[in-house]
């Protein structure tokens, strides 16, 4: 391609094609590489769901429960959740919720 030769709205054409292109580039070389991670897991017999899940780091163990809403829980560690918050505003303790 010589660039000398292509008029201006050809030069246009071509700038807006190359910044799409570079909007997208991140993006199609996560999606190029998920692919590939996926077919090396499913070569081994596994999905990569199956291998990546619970592996973001450390896990910590769940002190406190919603009392009511056993699914939401905490572990006492970082910002305290609003249930928790509004469990100890309308009379809960902490130990009232420990689990």
């Amino acid at each position: 391609m010589n660039l000398d030769e292509m008029s201006k709205d050809e030069l246009l054409e071509l700038k807006g094609k190359v910044e799409k292109a570079l909007k997208t580039v991140d993006q199609r070389k996560k999606a190029d590489a998920l692919k590939a991670a996926e077919m090396a897991a499913k070569e081994h017999g596994f999905s990569l769901d199956q291998l990546t899940k619970g592996r973001s780091g450390s896990v910590s163990v769940a002190k406190y429960r919603n009392p009511d809403d056993a699914s939401q829980t905490w572990t006492g560690r970082g910002r305290k959740p609003t249930w928790f918050l509004n469990a100890l505003a309308a009379g809960k303790s902490a130990d009232d919720m420990e689990i």
